[in-house]
């Protein structure tokens, strides 16, 4: 593969940061929180069912994120 001169093969890409993941749970908790209220109001268990796991395990990730890194 070739690259530019003074270019590494590292640069190229776009990283990823902590701050793009936290995001992500952020808009994956209101989903949920979305999720479980839509299935409460239609009477779809699964959706409410869905719903809490991803509810739960956004606040799962965010707390570990707070406190354990």
């Amino acid at each position: 593969m070739r690259y530019r001169i003074g270019e590494a093969p590292g640069q190229a890409a776009t990283s990823f940061d902590q701050g793009i993941f936290t995001s992500m749970t952020v808009l994956s908790l209101v989903i949920g929180i979305g999720f479980i209220f839509a299935g409460l109001r239609s009477g779809h268990h699964w959706m409410t069912f869905w719903g809490s796991g991803l509810t739960l395990s956004s606040i799962g990730y965010l707390v570990y994120v707070m406190f354990f890194l």
